[in-house]
């Protein structure tokens, strides 16, 4: 496939497309960030919604991801702003452009459907691929380095921690033992190994194949999802303009609650340990939270588009100075 050429297996419905552009409520004039472009589902909605005439900044790790995004905003070419970055790494783009701050900025966590159905990129445990996983393809370590060399208590880590399986111990031993006779190189042969890791009746009970997880774990940290993350969440704030809305869509439940605690925190102002009875620190509220619950596809988004099941989208809004809307 050539650069900038969109695939039939790759078009995909954007998650929660609807419900962000509502939440962020784009404007002419306004400037919005989008942290992972993907195709750029969102950054295109966002500005078809303004008119065409917001600003908007777009991220992305993935160079195949940012080719295809590229066409799809030929439209708005003069007022779009691409990186070949981490979200993390925000703050670079914004500098670069000469951004003191933003009145919007959504983040679509997860892996997307693109990288899922190519299996050459690693992700996908239903297609044969080589094992890599990395989202940028040239950086970072590969799952097959990582299932080749971790020992046994750092793979049944990830598994468990990364990955919430409960059987991370008994799956991290198999690819060991596994391992012993062979490197594991390919997507299929540890989607068999990890299949073959669990009981026979949990097997045939399981609603998802056995592997999802141990996936799932692998590809976070591969890609560093969880401090890329926090290294967002722990900076975005400070380059929301007053009034401007944060809208993070995660997949699983590690995301959704660092998302949740984040918000909460940011909301609560006091920073002063929980024991002292009257505050000392000063600090108000930065954040107001606008999601009490997260919100949820609708059951015909579900219908149409599996990934949307597990999505859930918070949204908070920055305070002024004083605390105040």
């Amino acid at each position: 496939m050539k650069p900038g050429e969109v695939s039939p297996a790759s078009l995909h419905t954007t998650v929660l497309l609807h419900e962000v552009v509502e939440w962020l409520r784009p404007r002419p004039g306004g400037r919005y960030m989008d942290g992972t472009l993907g195709m750029g589902g969102h950054s295109l909605a966002l500005m078809e919604a303004a008119g065409g005439k917001a600003e908007l900044a777009g991220l992305d790790r993935d160079r195949e991801a940012l080719a295809l995004a590229t066409k799809r905003l030929e439209p708005f070419r003069d007022r779009v702003h691409l990186f070949h970055l981490p979200f993390s790494r925000f703050e670079e783009a914004l500098d670069e452009i000469g951004w003191e701050t933003v009145d919007g900025a959504v983040l679509d966590l997860g892996v997307s459907s693109m990288q899922l159905d190519e299996a050459d990129r690693g992700f996908s445990f239903i297609h044969d691929g080589p094992l890599d996983m990395r989202m940028d393809s040239d950086s970072g370590h590969s799952a097959e380095e990582l299932v080749n060399t971790l020992k046994h208590g750092e793979l049944a880590r990830i598994i468990r921690v990364y990955g919430e399986d409960p059987l991370a111990g008994k799956i991290a031993s198999a690819i060991l033992k596994a391992r012993e006779n062979e490197a594991i190189t390919r997507t299929l042969q540890l989607a068999e190994i990890v299949r073959l890791a669990y009981p026979p009746k949990m097997r045939h009970a399981a609603r998802n194949h056995p592997a999802t997880r141990t996936f799932q774990g692998l590809r976070i940290a591969v890609n560093r999802e969880t401090e890329e993350l926090e290294q967002y969440l722990a900076t975005i704030v400070g380059r929301l303009k007053p009034g401007a809305r944060l809208a993070i869509i995660s997949f699983h439940s590690l995301e959704d609650r660092a998302v949740k605690h984040a918000f909460r925190d940011a909301a609560k102002g006091c920073k002063c340990p929980p024991h002292q009875l009257h505050c000392t620190c000063g600090g108000v509220p930065e954040m107001k939270v606008l999601t009490k619950k997260p919100v949820v596809a609708s059951e015909d988004e579900r219908d149409v588009n599996p990934r949307a099941r597990s999505a859930k989208l918070r949204v908070a809004e920055k305070l002024g100075p004083d605390g105040e809307n």
